[in-house]
C-alpha cells in the first residue's frame, strides 16, 4: 500500500488545518466566545450545560508553551478539532466505501442472521460495479466528503474561534466511525471492542454537548439491525452502559468540584444536587424548546433557505448520492436519513437566533450523501474520464463553497469585539459599575479581558438578565464582595422570592419581578457617590423608558462614550477624547453591524451633548471619530448643521 493510500485522511486533514489558519480569529468574537475562552483559561463553569470536557481540554491546551496569546491558542484548538473531525469523516466515507458498498463483508454472516433470501438481495445490492474496487475511487470519494464538510459554511465557521461545537462534531464523527466498525465486525467473534469504543466516544460527546443525543436514533437503527431485539443485544447495551455511565459521571464531577472552589466565572454554581441538575439539563433554556409550531416553521424555513449557501452545488451531488445509497446500500441510506431528520426535527423546535450550529449533524449527513454523488458520476463514466470528471465535480463544488462563504466565515483580523470591549472599559473611572445586557457584543468579551488578561478587573459589569438567577449572588460575592454587601437587603429579598420559581414550586411572578426591579434599582442607588455608574443604551431605551429601571431623584443620564453615565444635576460633564480604531479589518456580520449601531448612536448622542453645552471643538472630535471608524454612517443633519 502506497504512503498516499494509507495516510490520505490525515494528509487531507492537515492541509485543511493549514487553510483554517488563514481564517482564524485573532481574538474574541461575538456571543459566547469570551465567556467560553474564560472558563477554559481559568477552569471556570460555563453556561448550561457546563461543557466540562470542553473546559478541561481547553485548559490543558492553553498550557502549551506556544508564543501566542491565550485567546489565540484557544481559537487554534477549535481549528484542530474541526480539522481532526474532517480527518475522521474521511475515514468514515472510506469505511463505507470499502465495507458497505464494495460488499467485502462476510456474506455468510449476513445469511446466518438475515436468511438466505434476504442475503442474496443484500449481496446483489452491495456489489455494484468493478470501479468500486479501484483505490483511486475510494480516495476521491472519501476526500470529496471531507472537503464538502470542511467548507460547509457552519462547520467551517466553528474552526475560526472558541466554541463547543468544534469538539462536539469531532466526537460525533468519531462515534459514527466506531458505530460502523462495530456494525461490520464479525458476529461470531463475540462482542466487538468497537462497541466499547462507541460507548467511550458517546460518553465524551455527552460530557461536551447534550445534542450528542441526536446520534442515538441512527445508532439504535444500525445496532438492532445487526443484533436484533433479543437477550444478547440488550446484554450488549448493558456492557456499553457499564463503560458509558462511569466515564460520564467522572467527567461531570468537574462541575461541583470546581464550583465549590468559587472560580471567577461560576455559572449556575452547581455545588448542590439541585443546582447541578438544573445546570446540566439546561433548565433555563427549556422555555425556548417546543415553544410553538409557528416558530418551528420559521426555523425550518431558515434551515432550508440557508442550505444553498451551506453547500452550493454539493446539494445536487447529495441528491444523486442519496439515490445511489438507496439503490446499493439501504442500511446506510436509512442511517443518513435518520441522522438528517432527527437533527432537523429536533433543532427547528429550539427557538434561538443562532440556530445554525444545531444543524451540524444534518450537514454531516448531507456531506456523506454528497460524497456518494461524486461516486455516482464515477460509476456512469468509463476510462480515465471518470476520474477527471469526478475530480472536476469535487474541485468546482469545493471552490464554490469557499468562494461563496469566505467573506462571511473568515474571522482573520477581526478585532471589533476586542476593540469595543477594551475601549469601553478603558474610559470608565476606577471601580465603576455598568448595568447592561449586551452579552453578544460586550459582556462575554469583557469576561475574558477582565479575568484572563486582568484588564480593568476593577470594573463591575452587572449583567442585567443574569441577575434574575440566584447563582449570580455567589459569583458576584466571590469577585466583588463590597459591591454585594451594599445590596444585601435587596438581594436577600430577591433570593427568597425566586427560590420557589427555580424549584418548580408555586410562585407569584409579580412579587418576583418587583424584587428583581428593586435589586436593579439598588445597583444604581446604592453605588452613587461610591462609584461611577454607567447604563447600557439598551437599558436606557427599554427598561428606563418603561419605568422598570428608575434613577434616584435629582439624577439623570448623559451620553458618555458607548454607555450612559448617571449624573447629578444638569451641569456639563466631559468625556474622554481618545482616538479609536474599532473595526480596522472592515468585517461585517449581524453582530458587528448591531454593535456598530450601538456605537454610532452613542457617539452621535455625545456629539449632540457637546453642542448643547457649546463645546463645538469637542463635538467635532466625536464626529471625526464617527467618520473615521464608520464612514458608511450618515451623521444626523441636526448635528452637522450646528457645528
Amino acid at each position: 500500500m502506497s504512503f498516499l493510500q494509507k495516510h490520505y485522511p490525515w494528509l487531507t486533514g492537515s492541509a485543511i488545518f493549514i487553510f483554517y489558519l488563514f481564517t482564524l480569529a485573532p481574538s474574541v468574537v461575538q456571543i459566547d466566545s469570551g465567556e467560553l475562552a474564560t472558563v477554559q483559561a481559568v477552569l471556570g463553569i460555563a453556561h448550561p450545560t457546563g461543557y466540562p470536557l470542553f473546559t478541561i481540554a481547553g485548559y490543558l491546551f492553553s498550557l502549551l508553551p506556544l508564543p501566542l496569546p491565550v485567546i489565540y491558542k484557544l481559537n487554534l484548538l477549535s481549528a484542530v478539532w474541526c480539522a481532526a473531525g474532517v480527518t475522521v469523516f474521511i475515514m468514515v466515507i472510506r469505511l463505507v466505501m470499502q465495507e458497505f458498498v464494495f460488499g467485502t463483508r462476510d456474506i455468510k454472516t449476513v445469511k446466518e442472521t438475515q436468511g438466505k433470501k434476504k442475503a442474496a438481495r443484500t449481496k446483489k445490492e452491495e456489489i455494484f460495479s468493478p470501479v468500486l474496487f479501484e483505490p483511486a475511487a475510494v480516495i476521491l470519494v472519501s476526500v470529496a466528503g471531507g472537503l464538502f464538510l470542511a467548507f460547509n459554511k457552519t462547520y467551517w465557521f466553528q474552526s475560526t474561534s472558541v466554541e463547543v461545537y468544534s469538539l462536539h462534531i469531532f466526537l460525533a464523527v468519531c462515534s459514527i466511525w466506531f458505530m460502523l466498525k462495530a456494525y461490520i465486525s464479525d458476529a461470531a467473534a463475540g462482542f466487538s471492542k468497537y462497541w466499547y469504543g462507541l460507548a467511550v466516544t458517546l460518553a465524551l460527546g455527552f460530557s461536551n454537548h447534550m445534542t450528542t443525543i441526536l446520534l442515538i436514533p441512527g445508532i439504535a437503527y444500525l445496532y438492532f439491525r445487526k443484533n436484533r431485539f433479543n437477550k444478547d443485544s440488550f446484554t450488549g447495551i448493558g456492557k456499553m452502559l457499564g463503560v458509558f455511565i462511569p466515564l460520564l459521571v467522572i467527567i461531570y464531577q468537574y462541575l461541583p468540584i470546581r464550583a465549590g472552589q468559587n472560580p471567577p466565572l461560576n455559572w449556575g454554581n452547581p455545588v448542590s444536587w439541585e443546582n447541578f441538575m438544573r445546570h446540566v439539563t439546561g433548565k433555563q433554556y427549556q422555555v425556548w424548546m417546543f415553544s410553538s409550531w409557528d416558530e418551528a416553521k420559521e426555523q425550518l424555513f431558515k434551515f432550508i433557505t440557508n442550505l444553498p449557501a451551506e453547500f452550493t452545488l454539493v446539494l445536487i451531488a447529495a441528491l444523486a448520492g442519496l439515490w445511489f445509497l438507496f439503490r446499493h446500500s439501504r442500511e446506510l441510506f436509512y442511517f443518513v436519513l435518520i441522522l438528517f431528520f432527527t437533527t432537523v426535527l429536533y433543532s427547528i423546535n429550539y427557538s434561538i437566533n443562532d440556530i445554525e450550529t444545531y444543524f451540524l449533524l444534518a450537514n454531516a449527513a448531507l456531506a456523506i450523501a454528497g460524497a456518494f454523488g461524486v461516486y455516482f458520476v464515477l460509476n456512469y463514466l468509463s476510462g480515465s474520464k471518470k476520474y477527471i470528471a469526478g475530480a472536476a465535480v469535487v474541485a468546482v463544488s469545493t471552490l464554490l463553497q469557499i468562494g461563496y462563504n469566505y467573506k462571511d466565515v473568515s474571522q482573520r483580523g477581526n478585532m471589533f469585539f476586542e476593540n469595543y470591549a477594551k475601549t469601553a472599559l478603558s474610559v470608565m473611572p476606577q471601580n465603576s459599575v455598568v448595568l447592561t445586557y449586551q452579552w453578544d457584543y460586550f459582556i462575554s468579551s469583557s469576561y475574558y479581558f477582565r479575568y484572563v488578561e486582568n484588564y480593568r478587573k476593577d470594573i463591575i459589569v452587572a449583567e442585567k438578565e443574569l441577575f434574575r438567577r440566584s447563582w449570580m449572588y455567589n459569583q458576584m460575592k466571590t469577585t466583588y464582595p463590597d459591591f454585594v454587601k451594599s445590596l444585601e437587603p435587596e438581594w436577600k429579598v430577591f433570593l427568597q422570592q425566586v427560590q420557589p420559581f427555580e424549584r418548580d414550586l408555586p410562585y407569584n411572578p409579580q412579587v418576583i419581578e418587583g424584587a428583581y426591579r428593586n435589586l436593579l434599582n439598588a445597583i444604581i442607588s446604592q453605588n452613587i457617590g461610591k462609584r461611577d455608574v454607567f447604563i447600557g443604551p439598551e437599558v436606557f431605551e427599554n427598561e428606563m423608558q418603561r419605568g422598570e429601571v428608575v434613577l434616584p431623584d435629582g439624577y439623570t443620564v448623559i451620553p458618555h462614550l458607548f454607555f450612559f453615565k448617571v449624573s447629578k444635576g444638569i451641569e456639563y460633564e466631559p468625556a474622554p477624547m481618545i482616538e479609536m480604531n474599532l473595526n480596522p479589518s472592515g468585517h461585517s456580520n449581524y453582530y458587528i453591524d448591531f454593535g456598530k449601531t450601538l456605537i454610532t448612536t452613542m457617539l452621535a448622542r455625545r456629539a449632540d451633548y457637546e453642542i448643547r453645552y457649546d463645546k463645538k471643538d469637542r463635538a467635532r472630535f466625536y464626529v471625526d471619530q464617527l467618520k473615521k471608524n464608520f464612514p458608511e454612517y450618515i451623521i444626523p443633519e441636526q448635528i452637522l448643521g450646528r457645528l
